[in-house]
């Protein structure tokens, strides 16, 4: 600036009022230069934050309180009693019929007394129902976590030990500590680092080695116990000798029925009620074949304690250090099994994990609030799950429950039968409390090979070759990922691939990020399983989603993976422009009465949901549409991406 001299704490701006001639050539206004304010200290944060959430404290009613610390009082003070009563009793009734076998026979997988399995389907049902938020996540055993039970415990003591059983007790409370402790801290958020090819991977493999676990049961000899193919397959042709046909056969017709009728249940409408029964067939029919026949050659389950189980504290704390990694382990699985489902049913059903309670008692053990206001909703559902599963979990550890999850199979059913809210999961305990106290006589003749033929039919269906298929078409990196942990749970152990699993997982993600690809509109399997459970989770909502611009690469991507179909090629555009136009025009003629979104289900894509997902939707019944083949909804709002 001309006849002006410059100044390092000054800025000069033209202006048109209180000006100051500067040599008369140019009229400036003189503003000081202002340091940036400084950060505030650590004490102020920490006031401000307490202020904050004292405020937040003092503001809670009564009822607040009441739901903070008891989350069934949501739904409790809320009930239809019309409308939701009878679906509740009918889903109780369905689902414990279902897992008063089932518990029995993953007991057996976890190589305890099926004592247990009923205790473990006892109280932490109960206890979920209180302190859940997912309203038809059915808790107890499982058959993957019996199995991880049965790994770790087995190199340590052998089952017939005494000390075997504390160990599965004690490792109830470990688990439920570590799901409590991610609860409340909120740490639910690391399993998104695991890629969902490397979870569908884990779980076929696991399928496959529980499953030749239990033929123990229906060639008639032993076999070893390892999480290993090789060992397994090995003592199978070993044994081959001493192969008995009665229980093979008796087996094989068990596990023949039990496909046929969950066939049946799915298919026809009218036959849905034999898949709720189809586990307690073969135990009836096994039960009275062995009570007419006797047949020496066909192992029982032998006397089971009658009664509730008494109160005790766990025993074996010596022993804590050993079991840390498996009860670790066992969390992650309860993320991905229990979480997945729930989350999954809540948006079904039309409601959210409440997330206050866990919310708040993260700022007592924290000490500092974290995004109150801000945080969404669906980054607070894990910690909710997790919450009520470790209060479940700790509790039966003082009833001789060993660990338990949520089941999908029973999960899915619960939903199918009409289940509104935890009424049902009480119902659930109520059934088994009866079963404990009176029906355990009668099982004393339950024939092994029922039992393991209810486990494999279980099993089979987390069998996802489809998943592989899927990778190999769409994306050929996570493709490697499902194949290696597959393959490194199969051959290895379970523990050693879901490590070996994630750290691949979390390796090709700080390759990515230090070599980012720079593409313009560029996706991968990853983005496109973020678009579809974006569609799955936005579609009962009303909201459309539209995408503009993708050039070859990407368009080419979509359609291979189907999400053009899933949304709708009208829905694709050319310019940013020209979806806005269309959004716009769309939102202002709407008309509720009338909706004008057309209908995309002339052509289905073979592939809609993340894995979690899909593995609840096999639980589904198949005459019913999935939210992935029903009609678009009438829209009331729409999203351009």
């Amino acid at each position: 600036m001309e006849g002006s001299s410059a100044s390092a704490d000054v800025i000069r701006v033209a202006s048109s009022s209180s000006l100051i001639s500067d040599g008369g050539s140019l009229a400036v206004k003189v503003i000081p230069l202002q340091p940036p304010p400084a950060p505030p200290s650590l004490e102020s944060q920490s006031a401000e934050v307490y202020g904050r959430w004292a405020a937040r404290v003092r503001s809670m009613s009564a009822m607040d309180w009441m739901e903070l610390l008891l989350p069934c009082t949501r739904w409790m003070r809320n009930y239809r009693l019309r409308e939701y009563l009878q679906a509740d009793l009918m889903a109780g009734i369905t689902v414990g019929v279902i897992l008063v076998p089932q518990s029995m026979s993953y007991a057996k997988l976890a190589s305890l007394n099926p004592i247990y399995g009923l205790y473990g389907g006892f109280v932490p049902v109960f206890v979920y129902a209180i302190f859940g938020s997912s309203r038809q996540l059915a808790v107890g055993p499982v058959a993957l976590t019996s199995l991880l039970v049965s790994n770790v415990l087995t190199p340590i003591v052998d089952p017939s030990d005494k000390l075997y059983t504390e160990l599965a007790i004690l490792m109830s409370l470990m688990v439920g500590i570590f799901e409590c402790l991610m609860g409340l801290l909120r740490l639910g958020w690391l399993i998104r680092f695991v890629n969902h090819s490397v979870i569908s991977g884990f779980t076929t493999a696991s399928a496959i080695v529980i499953a030749l676990s239990q033929l123990k049961y229906f060639v008639g000899y032993s076999i070893v116990r390892s999480s290993k193919i090789i060992p397994l397959v090995k003592s199978i042709i070993a044994g081959a000798g001493n192969f008995s046909w009665p229980p093979f056969v008796m087996g094989s017709i068990f596990l023949a029925i039990l496909l046929v009728m969950k066939h049946l249940g799915k298919s026809r409408k009218k036959f849905r009620s034999l898949r709720a029964a189809g586990p307690l067939t073969p135990v009836i029919l096994g039960t009275v074949f062995v009570k007419i026949f006797h047949p020496d050659s066909i192992s029982v389950v032998g006397d089971i304690p009658q009664g509730l189980p008494k109160f005790s504290i766990p025993t074996g704390f010596e022993n804590v250090k050993s079991l840390i990694p498996t009860a670790l382990l066992i969390t992650g699985v309860a993320i991905l099994e229990s979480v997945g489902i729930a989350k999954a049913l809540a948006v079904k059903n039309g409601y959210e994990l409440d997330s206050n309670q866990e919310l708040l008692a993260s700022h007592f053990v924290v000490g500092l609030e974290i995004q109150i206001v801000f945080q969404s909703a669906s980054n607070l559902e894990a910690p909710s799950a997790l919450f009520g599963l470790g209060v479940a979990n700790i509790c039966g550890s003082f009833f001789s429950s060993y660990p338990s999850t949520g089941s999908f199979s029973r999960s899915a059913v619960n939903n199918e039968s009409g289940a509104r809210t935890g009424l049902s999961g009480i119902v659930m305990g109520i059934i088994m409390s009866c079963a404990l106290l009176f029906m355990t006589p009668l099982f004393t003749d339950i024939p092994q090979c029922a039992l393991a033929a209810i486990v494999i039919s279980a099993v089979m269906g987390l069998v996802d070759y489809e998943e592989a298929i899927f990778l190999w078409c769409v994306d050929k990196k996570d493709f490697t990922l499902w194949t290696i942990t597959f393959i490194i749970t199969l051959f290895f152990s379970i523990e050693i691939g879901v490590l070996l699993g994630v750290g691949f997982s979390l390796a090709f993600v700080i390759y990515e990020s230090a070599n980012p690809h720079i593409a313009v509109a560029y996706i991968d399997s990853s983005a496109v399983q973020a678009l579809k459970d974006l569609h799955q989770e936005y579609k009962p909502r009303g909201i459309q989603i539209a995408i503009a611009n993708p050039n070859q690469g990407v368009h080419l991507l979509l359609s291979r993976a189907g999400v053009i179909d899933l949304i709708g090629a009208e829905w694709f555009f050319v310019r940013v422009h020209d979806a806005v136009q269309v959004c716009l025009r769309h939102v202002q003629n709407m008309n509720p009465s009338s909706p004008k979104v057309s209908d995309n289900t002339a052509s289905k894509p073979k592939r809609q949901f993340s894995f979690l997902q899909s593995l609840w939707n096999r639980q589904r019944d198949s005459d019913g549409t999935t939210p992935a083949e029903e009609p678009l909804l009438p829209h009331n709002e729409v999203v351009q991406v």
